[in-house]
């Protein structure tokens, strides 16, 4: 499981610009697929096969990014948030982290994300409580704008964090986990299962642009007549210092978490609820939880009437280049879908 994911989890996928992650999913899956397309949107959409209802397994491409505003004169980057909303920079625990800017021809650009620090910091930098986002820019180490588009990039060219993706055990730490371990659990099935035991007609789809409001999904409805829908995401987890079981009781490790309710939809309860079923007649660990401050492209597919269900892997310090998920949970979400696909439930 490591391998797939370090693999999805380091390509460059910002929101608007995932065609790697999708380039390279698509080899991977076409010669397991009766057919595979990439639609207008972005989004890619397999076609597994198998018999009964169309029954569609997704998770969404896009990372947590962010797009050049402007170049300063002497070479220095200055961002904008690319997901919904101006979201405040210092949510978005940048300083520090290595950085990789884009450029309108596919130019990867190495470079930090930096702010006055230390001994350059004046007595108010130093006792503000919060960095803007001009506080903050990208160091590429170029001597001025002119060498800065000569390597590539200009305003609109996303920028994402560039950590490596490590192993401390069974946990695995780097960005992009939201949501690549989608991506690496819907790969890890899909090589696994034989389309001829299935009791469902299966899709998978690798969406676009989650980040900027579940855009990529809205499509995907309006091309297949599905019957029933699975996403796949990060899911909270609260066995961290500082934040109460009481408002996040999951753990990782505990198993993958079925999600009854987000901040926009209940999910299909007899869905989440069948998913259940299937893991406690099995023995496999599952955690049921309510989400606060979430949301998935299942909202996307509430919208078009199918019925929806959410099963997430539990992650600790989500939105962050230093996302953590643990390789139980993920094994364990492969084994409940397949068990689930080869499973006659009839569900409603």
């Amino acid at each position: 499981m490591f391998e797939i994911l370090k693999a999805l989890t380091e390509l460059p996928g910002a929101v608007g610009n995932e065609q790697p992650v999708q380039r390279f999913l698509r080899e991977r899956w076409a010669p397991l697929s009766q057919e595979t397309h990439a639609d207008g949107a972005g989004n890619l959409i397999a076609h597994v096969g198998g018999r009964g209802k169309k029954l569609l397994i997704t998770a969404h491409a896009d990372e947590v990014s962010f797009l050049i505003k402007s170049i300063s004169e002497d070479g220095y980057l200055f961002l904008n948030s690319n997901q919904l909303g101006l979201r405040p920079a210092h949510y978005l625990y940048m300083i520090g982290q290595p950085a990789l800017g884009i450029g309108y021809d596919g130019e990867r650009v190495e470079g930090v994300f930096a702010a006055a620090t230390g001994h350059a910091t004046s007595a108010a930098q130093r006792e503000q409580p919060q960095r803007e986002w001009n506080d903050i820019f990208v160091d590429i180490g170029a001597e001025d704008a002119e060498e800065v588009r000569a390597r590539g990039l200009d305003v609109g060219c996303p920028v994402i964090w560039n950590p490596t993706t490590r192993r401390f055990g069974k946990y695995f730490c780097g960005k992009a986990m939201d949501d690549r371990l989608g991506l690496a659990v819907m790969d890890s099935l899909l090589h696994q299962i034989q389309p001829v035991n299935l009791q469902y007609d299966l899709y998978l789809a690798s969406t676009v642009q989650e980040e900027l409001g579940m855009v990529g999904a809205s499509a995907v409805p309006l091309q297949i007549p599905l019957d029933l829908v699975i996403c796949l995401e990060i899911g909270l987890a609260g066995d961290i210092p500082t934040v109460s079981e009481r408002d996040i009781p999951a753990k990782l490790g505990g198993g993958p978490l079925l999600i009854f309710k987000d901040s926009y939809v209940h999910y299909s309860r007899n869905l989440t609820l069948a998913l259940r079923r299937v893991a406690t007649s099995r023995g496999m660990p599952v955690q049921s939880a309510v989400l606060p401050s979430f949301a998935s492209d299942g909202l996307q597919f509430i919208r078009a009437g199918i019925a929806t269900a959410l099963l997430a892997a539990p992650t600790r310090y989500t939105h962050s280049p230093f996302e953590m998920t643990h390789e139980d949970d993920l094994v364990a979400m492969v084994d409940l879908l397949h068990a689930f696909l080869v499973t006659d439930l009839h569900i409603e």
